[in-house]
């Protein structure tokens, strides 16, 4: 089974944030997510691919 959609949580412990800043992050659009059925998932694929972009950001 792929385990690529995570929940709030699981992206949180990952990027180690809050969930509170996970979730706000997630609802102004700042990390990549979509709703299924108003609860927050994240494709772990396109979450280290905005850490990828977000360093290169910071590098330049």
């Amino acid at each position: 089974m792929n385990n690529d959609i995570m929940t709030i949580r699981e992206v949180a412990e990952y990027l180690r944030l809050n969930e509170k800043t996970t979730y706000r992050y997630a609802s102004e659009g700042k990390i990549p997510g979509f709703k299924v059925g108003g609860a927050w998932r994240f494709r772990k694929s396109e979450i280290d691919k905005w850490t990828v972009d977000q360093s290169r950001r910071n590098v330049a």
